[in-house]
């Protein structure tokens, strides 16, 4: 590739989480993709901060009652992290995403941002709390735990809130099943091999399904408006509506066109579907002794 075609080719991430973030932001007026816990809650969008919110609430029910120094590992746009400097603690964010990263120097100023892989991360045992909330998947089973112990202080805790996938997860080639992470028996082996005290752990997997619902709502929404335009199209301007479709073909390939089609017109991605195919746990782990 040459460097005209690097530097103008479209990041479909950053604009992707540009608008997920924007959306979030007007929704609920913070900056969180992360799920929500939907307990005693009805399933509604306008209820997606309040499940958001709760979810914050029992993931900090895992630190313990002093100030902490705090590494938050995959810091998303820095929300949880500027909740954690509101309580008094100290706050580092390790964050891969250049996007992400400025996001989290304007939502938490206070924090000291690391733009970099946490495989990639250099630091000293110097925290008190590792904490991995949606970000463990992303990171390889082999390294995730054992990097985040070296990182900590003599009695320190890894707080971990993050999905699974269950023993009955079954993978579908042609569709994308909602959810995603480790296979939850390989993690309980990880933990084993690594000689970890588990202090405290609740399956929550039920509590976050119907963020899964909610979001299938919003997408077939979007749906629904791009078969409106479509079928005008057709109908008033088709000439224009192929020359869509064409460029549409150059972007998209067969299998992406197929996921797109499925996210935005099916309702394959509900609470059932997760609830049959993940596990979603929050747990606090220290090593044993």
């Amino acid at each position: 590739m040459t460097r005209a075609m690097a530097t103008t080719s479209l990041d479909t991430r950053s604009i992707g989480l540009d608008v997920g973030l924007s959306f979030s932001k007007w929704l609920t007026g913070m900056e969180n993709l992360h799920y929500g816990d939907w307990t005693g809650l009805e399933v509604t969008a306008a209820n997606v901060g309040p499940a958001q919110v709760a979810y914050t609430d029992r993931l900090f029910s895992y630190l313990p009652d002093t100030l902490c120094r705090i590494l938050d590992i995959g810091g998303g746009a820095g929300e949880t992290a500027r909740k954690l400097i509101e309580r008094g603690h100290e706050v580092e964010i390790v964050i891969p995403s250049p996007f992400l990263a400025q996001r989290c120097r304007e939502n938490a100023p206070q924090a000291k941002v690391h733009e970099t892989g946490f495989e990639d991360f250099a630091g000293a045992p110097r925290f008190d709390i590792c904490l991995f909330s949606e970000s463990f998947q992303y990171i390889p089973l082999d390294i995730g735990l054992s990097k985040a112990l070296g990182l900590l202080t003599p009695g320190g805790r890894i707080v971990l809130a993050d999905c699974f996938r269950s023993e009955t997860y079954k993978r579908d080639r042609t569709r994308a099943t909602v959810g995603g992470g480790h296979r939850i028996t390989a993690f309980r082996r990880r933990v084993a091999d690594l000689d970890l005290e588990v202090l405290d752990e609740i399956d929550i997997t039920e509590a976050v399904a119907p963020s899964v619902d909610v979001e299938q709502g919003l997408y077939n929404i979007l749906g629904h408006a791009i078969t409106r335009v479509d079928d005008e199209l057709q109908m008033k301007r088709p000439r224009s509506r192929w020359v869509l479709h064409r460029l549409a073909g150059l972007f998209l390939n067969g299998r992406r066109r197929a996921r797109m089609h499925q996210r935005l017109m099916e309702q394959t991605r509900t609470s059932e579907v997760f609830v049959a195919n993940n596990t979603y746990l929050m747990l606090g782990l220290r090593p044993r002794g």
